[in-house]
């Protein structure tokens, strides 16, 4: 989820005690504010229906002992001693296991991968695995083709039950908060007032989404801290009070008496304990805004203690008071002399705890959309100094009119916990599915380890998930219907996209095609920068060669530019763009990768050309040094050309300052040869020779470059000099003329032949979300004026 109260990078800072107990302050507003106020829901959705509350108190102490060991196990064993250290770089979530499982073991199905993304800093492997005996889950999973997709279908479940959660969590947390208003009022007047109230705060809570939670973030940690102490000291009231001994009810002897005399009624009514760790997951996916020291704190010593107290107390209150069993509720056990400013807290931390998951939904999204999973949608950065504050319109709109439904549909905390529980607990068998794959690929655990975790809370999670689905007809068809709308989309859009990949990388034209173009059949070069976008690492994209058939000429300044995705959460500025050359100097053509994270921030589109131009004439300087000052030898294969080579290299040009005189580096290693220089005018520059796409076949190039620190200027020096200068002048002279942002504007078809599901999907459901979606202009930012589309139909 995507709040983030200022996170530092030095890390002796962060490991302070100090910075520890603030993070752990500061992370109650966003990671507990959803698993808080789970109190005023449990009791009421596990008596609504299955079980009765009656004078020998054993239905009650048998969910207190449920509880207790549910809260015990799944959020604290689980996750904060187990789930939260497999963190990506220090992200949490679905997406950072599923990225440190892709980066251990070749499952990926990004198609655009290259060797050189395995040297960005933050794909570092933790546990590098072992040469002489690879695991035989890691070669089983690369093998066969149908697991990586499986992969892909399990990861994107839990990501559609997250945004189904964001749908429910809102809605049943301000009904149940508003809903103490029936102490107060009358039967009559109670059913006609909660639900527009709720719809109202809805309402408000969703409009006011576009302003960003860093205006109201301050807020956010005080109220649920003010909510933990109310529930505890409400708890300990009623314990003292009503029902010492309630403690006893812990043991685990009472859950088995519980299930012997509830039988079929107490296993369905577990639909509704689990409902008190709805929001455990949320400690994973916002590990990246807060240290782990900092979440484990804050939940060991402040939230577990907290909500067990709040929950003994409504158990010690009801054990005394068997009459209202049809009434049972959290308000119920507050007493009526602090049930107002209890009521006015409670409505305040709902707001917070649905504030944190629509806030993680828009996140999940975006992750979704950076991985090709998602269709375009706008989003919107509503901190320009706090990373990761989103906004997405269409999503926020939406999420409001399903909240609205549900809560005037449903109308009650039973139906609403129904669809909520499924949704939570499919979420949490997935990342244990997950976590597991991690133990064996990524921490190089014996599959026993593994299965022993997935057994154990596997089978816990199991048990709640089959009561779950028990309920499918009062509610958990909601979640249900909502995770198989959205994996449709979301898997037809990615699906059409790998196609359209391939589609372009069997269509692509080659290198000498296009040093080819000239005067001499008719085109001209124009005054500008080009910048040709397409989801290629290499070669010349069809829509390009389809564009200067139809208009012959093309700008002075052309830019083959990708923009593309890596398996890891962020890459560091200084890596985020590797330039080449297309062809000889002479012809002013270059290649671009632009490389993000799933969580990095996309820049808008003047600041992208600007740095673009600037780190391209970064290049040059550096390409033009390299040409003059070194000289390959050793261990150069002769066998490329110059123009291959040149299609083939690669150099990340970054943006931290170097230091130091002119020297080199070379790193005796299997990976590709990388060779940093630094000089005034290049920033930071290390030159990556790239090899073929991973797998079977894969070419090293090793290259040394020995560089002569002799100052005197030869002819051939001077020469290369004005020819520096004569290109920079070029590309300055382009820019001042002019950027024109040359897109495919495509259209899809099913290939003849094509079984049925495969034309609906491609030929109906792909283009009409390409059609009702925003296109790569907008989601780039590119002005009307300066775009350029090129039509062309792909036949996949």
């Amino acid at each position: 989820m995507d709040l983030e109260y200022g996170k530092f990078s030095d890390a002796s800072k962060k490991g302070s005690w100090k910075t520890a107990l603030l993070f752990a302050y500061q992370s109650l507003g966003v990671v507990y504010g959803d698993l808080s106020t789970s109190p005023l829901y449990v009791y009421k959705s596990t008596f609504a229906e299955d079980i009765q509350h009656s004078e020998s108190n054993e239905e009650i102490f048998g969910v207190l002992s449920f509880v207790f060991w549910t809260l015990t196990l799944v959020p604290l064993f689980k996750y904060v001693f187990v789930v939260l250290r497999a963190d990506d770089n220090g992200e949490g979530g679905t997406f950072a296991l599923y990225s440190l499982i892709c980066r251990h073991a070749n499952v990926s199905l990004l198609p655009n991968r290259q060797v050189a993304d395995e040297a960005v800093s933050t794909y570092k492997l933790e546990h590098p695995p072992e040469k002489r005996s690879s695991s035989r889950v890691k070669v089983y999973l690369e093998k066969h083709k149908v697991l990586h997709t499986a992969l892909l279908i399990l990861v994107l479940l839990g990501t559609c039950m997250v945004i189904g959660d964001g749908v429910l969590t809102p809605a049943i947390s301000v009904f149940s908060a508003v809903s103490g208003l029936e102490l107060s009022m009358s039967n009559e007047h109670h059913q006609y007032a909660v639900i527009p109230i709720t719809c109202f705060v809805l309402v408000c809570l969703f409009a006011l989404q576009h302003y960003g939670t860093h205006r109201v973030g301050f807020l956010f940690a005080p109220i649920v801290l003010a909510w933990l102490l109310c529930i505890s000291a409400l708890g300990l009231y009623n314990m003292i009070h009503w029902n010492p001994h309630v403690y006893q009810a812990l043991s685990p002897y009472y859950m088995f008496k519980f299930l012997k005399k509830t039988k079929k009624g107490g296993w369905m009514s577990l639909g509704g304990i689990l409902l008190c760790i709805t929001g455990s997951e949320a400690m994973f996916a916002d590990l990246g805004h807060f240290s782990y020291a900092a979440i484990q704190t804050a939940f060991t010593f402040l939230v577990y203690p907290a909500l067990i107290l709040a929950y003994m107390g409504q158990a010690a209150y009801l054990s005394q008071h068997h009459h209202t069993s049809y009434h049972i509720s959290f308000y119920v056990s507050v007493p009526e002399s602090v049930r107002w400013p209890v009521l006015v807290i409670a409505i305040l931390a709902s707001v917070v705890g649905s504030q944190a998951i629509i806030s993680g939904t828009f996140s999940i999204i975006n992750q979704s959309q950076s991985l090709s999973c998602f269709p375009r949608v706008k989003v919107i950065h509503t901190s320009d100094k706090i990373h990761g504050q989103i906004y997405i319109p269409e999503i926020n709109w939406v999420l409001m009119i399903l909240c609205i439904t549900v809560t005037i549909g449903f109308r009650d905390t039973k139906h609403m916990g129904n669809a909520s529980g499924l949704a939570v607990m499919t979420v949490m068998l997935v990342t244990t599915c997950l976590m597991s794959l991690v133990i064996i690929l990524c921490w190089n655990k014996p599959p026993a380890v593994a299965l022993s975790f997935l057994l154990f809370f596997g089978s816990i999670e199991l048990l709640y998930f089959s009561a779950s689905l028990t309920k499918f007809t009062e509610g958990a068809w909601l979640p249900i219907l909502l995770a198989l709308f959205l994996m449709t989309i979301m898997f037809v859009w990615h699906y059409a996209t790998i196609k359209k990949y391939e589609f372009d990388l069997h269509n692509k034209v080659s290198l000498e095609w296009l040093l080819a173009l000239g005067p001499s059949l008719g085109v001209a070069r124009v005054p500008g920068i080009g910048l040709v976008f397409t989801d290629l690492t290499s070669g010349i994209p069809a829509n390009f060669s389809r564009f200067v058939t139809n208009l012959p000429a093309y700008h002075r300044i052309l830019i083959f530019v990708c923009v593309k995705s890596v398996p890891v959460p962020f890459v560091p500025p200084a890596e985020r763009y590797l330039v080449g050359r297309v062809g000889p100097a002479a012809h002013r053509s270059y290649r671009c990768i632009v490389r993000y994270g799933y969580r990095d921030v996309h820049q808008d589109i003047d600041s992208f050309e600007t740095e673009l131009v600037a780190r391209l004439a970064d290049f040059i300087r550096y390409d033009w040094h390299r040409s003059q000052h070194t000289s390959p030898y050793a261990e150069d294969d002769a066998s490329h050309s110059n123009e291959s080579s040149s299609e083939r290299r690669l150099a990340v040009i970054g943006t931290v300052a170097f230091s130091g005189t002119p020297g080199y580096g070379i790193e005796e290693s299997v990976e590709p040869a990388s060779v940093s220089i630094g000089f005034s005018t290049v920033e930071s520059v290390t030159d990556v020779i790239e090899m073929q796409a991973v797998g079977a076949g894969a070419v090293e190039r090793r290259v040394r470059f020995a560089i002569d620190d002799d100052g005197s200027e030869s002819d051939v020096q001077t020469k290369m000099y004005v020819q520096l200068e004569e290109e920079l002048r070029d590309l300055m002279t382009a820019q001042e003329a002019g950027t024109a942002f040359i897109l495919g504007h495509t259209h899809v078809e099913a290939k003849q032949g094509s079984s049925i599901l495969k034309r609906l999907a491609i030929n109906f459901g792909y283009n009409f979300l390409r059609r009702n979606c925003r296109g790569p202009d907008v989601a780039l930012k590119v002005p009307p004026v300066s775009l350029l589309e090129v039509g062309m139909v792909y036949v996949v």
